[in-house]
Formats: C-alpha cells, sequence, structure tokens
C-alpha cells in the first residue's frame, strides 16, 4: 500500500516505535513525530493519507492541532489515541471531523479499521477536489455572456424564455446553449444542473 502514508504525532517514543512498526507491516508508509510542530514543518508526499494523534501532548493539546489544522486548510482526515479520554473529549473530536477516537490500550485491529477509513476518506477527497478542478476549469472557459445564461438553462427556462429576459434573439440563445454544453461536457440538462450544484457547493472536505 504504497499509495497512502499515515502520520503518526505521540510524545512517547514506544508509542511511535509500535505504531510505526504496526502500519508498516500493512504496507503504509509510516512518518512518526514527537510534536505537533514537527509534524507542520515536515514535507509531506503528496498522497491520500491519515493523521493519528494523541490528544494530550507536552505543551500541546491534540484537540487545539486539530483546529490549527482546520484553519489551516489542511484536511488530513485523524484518528485520536489517548490514555486520558473522556467523553466530551470524544464528543468534541467527533464532531470536528475525526475518523475515530480510540482509547489506550485500543486493539490494534481497531486502529487499523479507523486507519483505512481515514485513507478511505482522504481518497475520496482528493477525487472531490481534482473533479472541482476539472470543472472550474471549464467553467473558466465560459464567456461572461454564458456565465450569465448558464444558471438559467441549468433552472430549466427554454430558450424562448430566457431570450425575453435578457432580450436577446432565441437563436443567440440557443447558440450560447451549444456552447455551454460543449464547454462543460454536459451530454443533458441533467449534467449540467449537476456541474452546477457542483460549482456552487463543493461538498464537504472529509
Amino acid at each position: 500500500m504504497t499509495d497512502a502514508v499515515v502520520y503518526v504525532v505521540d510524545d512517547d517514543r514506544s508509542i511511535l516505535a509500535s505504531l510505526e512498526s504496526l502500519l508498516s507491516s500493512e504496507g503504509y508508509e509510516v512518518r512518526a513525530y514527537e510534536s505537533p510542530r514537527d509534524f507542520l514543518n515536515a514535507r509531506c508526499p503528496d498522497l491520500p493519507g491519515c493523521l493519528i494523534l494523541d490528544v494530550r501532548l507536552r505543551g500541546a493539546s491534540g484537540l487545539e492541532f486539530q483546529r490549527e489544522l482546520a484553519r489551516a486548510g489542511i484536511a488530513t482526515p485523524i484518528v485520536f489515541i489517548t490514555g486520558h479520554g473522556d467523553v466530551p473529549m470524544s464528543v468534541t473530536a467527533m464532531k470536528s471531523g475525526a475518523v475515530e477516537f480510540l482509547l489506550k490500550p485500543f486493539r490494534d485491529q481497531d486502529l487499523l479499521d479507523a486507519v483505512r477509513e481515514g485513507v478511505a476518506r482522504d481518497r475520496r477527497r482528493r477525487a472531490r477536489d481534482a473533479e472541482l478542478g476539472a470543472l472550474r476549469a471549464r467553467q473558466a472557459a465560459l464567456t461572461p455572456r454564458e456565465r450569465e445564461l448558464m444558471p438559467l438553462i441549468a433552472s430549466g427556462l427554454m430558450n424562448k424564455q430566457i431570450a425575453a429576459r435578457l432580450q436577446l434573439s432565441e437563436a443567440t440563445v440557443k447558440v450560447h446553449r451549444a456552447q455551454i454544453m460543449q464547454k462543460l461536457e454536459a451530454k443533458t440538462i441533467a449534467d449540467l444542473v449537476r456541474i452546477a450544484d457542483q460549482l456552487a457547493d463543493p461538498g464537504p472536505a472529509a
């Protein structure tokens, strides 16, 4: 599984070594760090991944680091581990998008299942981002007039209705409609509606 990387942040070196051994045996590339700052300062490979993060670190809070990552736009899914967790802490972590909140000592399989889900989430996010980037590139090829017409066409209005609203000829609207469909690679109005929805609401980051 060399196309996925797991980051581990824990200030206990024995935990780092244990997790690195476990995850490496499953085929993951593993990057281990003793502090959140070490993680942020590292050059991370451009691969789907997951972050295993201890809740309590020397001079740092895993939950605060989760918020810091969100503010920085870093969307790597997080699996929390802790020996001092409680229900409010786990609720806070999960509401903020954590994949799992595991209490030490946890079963190896529980951690591996959580990591597998985290990597899968990151793959889905990357696929969404790539698709959205391609759609935005196609959208950029539209002329200002085509951009004006696109939502009207996607709303289901007929050429005659759009022409009347914008004081254009019906033939002109027909030409623009064909150009919009071609540039956005939309075969049907349903495709155009889906594209318009995606551009308006790119969806969740996780």
